[in-house]
């Protein structure tokens, strides 16, 4: 199992400002095994457990203001928070106890959004780190990682095969037990079909209608659809940014998935070779190097954006860090060039800098602004400054 420490420093700081700590990612991305490994070395195995999905530790929370108030000095440790929502108000009794100092860490498979309660509830009290699979960084092997996804099942399998079958059954298990314990009563075909054919929307601007047409659903069905699958971590909506330029610019999000592998596995692509002569191949570098500058950077969804214009000027992902404007384009080509469309977003988003990523190693000046630089240098160059 490879080692995701760096998350301990984070848990105990939402500690340092908050009772409660929200780790929220999708299933089976690690967050128990953090969670374990986190209070063995930070908390000296002071903690309690409660998995909300078995029936013995639900069992013991039919009186959760008793079992949860027991032995105040310890950890308290929720998995699978999203099984009962009907708990954040006794986690804010608890929190708010003024004779005891209580730290809870409830760890999630949705989104804060899809988990109202908690922010509704815990105002002021929780705080949120969010688990994604395991970036380039953590893995180091770029194209096995961008074959067979980050979940740590998948990417660590002894085989190609072995792992393409934990991602199909990881699939049929997340529509048919997953999405329905969120309490959401969609039919697992029907929402199939939606996730496959949006597979087809990767790296494109949603067209809600046209999904909604063929899956034979209203737009608002289709829209709804996607904000679930965006809010259990499996798809990324990249909201378009507008700059007061003197021109039409794109107002729908564009569509990713998180994780490559399941993309991958949803399209039947088992090896390395399918992958190397797909027709979308491009898309697919665009998408998986794009969530990776994202992990690396740490940022969340309200600090990244696309732009483009009705004439066809466009930026893949614009994002502001200490006071300045980045960008970012993605190319699956041995020699990345300058396009005129380029120049338009440094100008008209007045850049700082733009960057082109392509699968080599090499980094070199386009432009006195555009830098050409490989995907791994690139996640290497953004950790070290981002430790500094």
């Amino acid at each position: 199992m490879l080692q995701r420490k760096h998350y301990f420093q984070k848990i105990d700081q939402h500690f340092r400002v908050h009772s409660v700590c929200a780790l929220l990612g999708p299933r089976q991305v690690g967050k128990t095994t953090l969670a374990h490994m986190y209070v063995q070395e930070q908390r000296g195995g002071n903690a309690r457990f409660f998995d909300l999905g078995k029936a013995l530790d639900l069992a013991r929370l039919e009186n959760p203001m008793l079992a949860l108030s027991a032995e105040p000095d310890k950890l308290i440790v929720i998995d699978e928070i999203q099984m009962r929502p009907d708990l954040f108000p006794v986690l804010r009794v608890l929190v708010d106890d003024p004779e005891h100092k209580r730290n809870i860490l409830i760890l999630g498979s949705a989104s804060r959004d899809l988990i109202r309660q908690s922010s509704e509830t815990l105002a002021g009290r929780i705080g949120y780190i969010e688990l994604p699979p395991f970036s380039l960084g953590e893995a180091g092997d770029m194209h096995k990682l961008w074959l067979r996804g980050g979940f740590p099942v998948s990417y660590l399998a002894g085989s190609e095969s072995d792992s393409f079958l934990w991602r199909e059954n990881y699939i049929t298990t997340f529509l048919e037990r997953d999405i329905p314990s969120l309490g959401f009563n969609i039919p697992p075909q029907q929402l199939r079909r939606f996730w496959l054919m949006l597979a087809h929307y990767h790296g494109q601007t949603f067209n809600a209608s046209e999904i909604a047409k063929s899956l034979g659903v209203s737009d608002h069905t289709s829209r709804r659809y996607l904000d679930i699958l965006a809010g259990t971590f499996m798809v990324r909506q990249l909201l378009p940014w507008f700059e007061n330029v003197q021109k039409r610019q794109v107002k729908s999000p564009k569509i990713y998935f998180r994780d490559s592998g399941i993309l991958h596995a949803l399209l039947n692509i088992f090896d390395a070779t399918q992958l190397d002569t797909y027709p979308k191949l491009g898309a697919f570098w665009e998408g998986f190097a794009l969530e990776e500058i994202i992990k690396a950077y740490e940022l969340n969804s309200e600090e990244c954006f696309f732009w483009a214009t009705q004439a066809d000027a466009e930026l893949d992902l614009l994002i502001f860090k200490n006071g300045k404007r980045f960008g970012f384009e993605f190319k699956y080509t041995d020699v990345p060039k300058v396009t005129k469309s380029m120049r338009i977003a440094v100008q008209d988003l007045k850049l700082d800098h733009l960057y082109v990523i392509y699968p080599h190693n090499n980094t070199f000046p386009l432009d006195e602004k555009i830098t050409a630089q490989g995907l791994e240098a690139t996640i290497t160059n953004i950790e070290f400054t981002t430790q500094q």
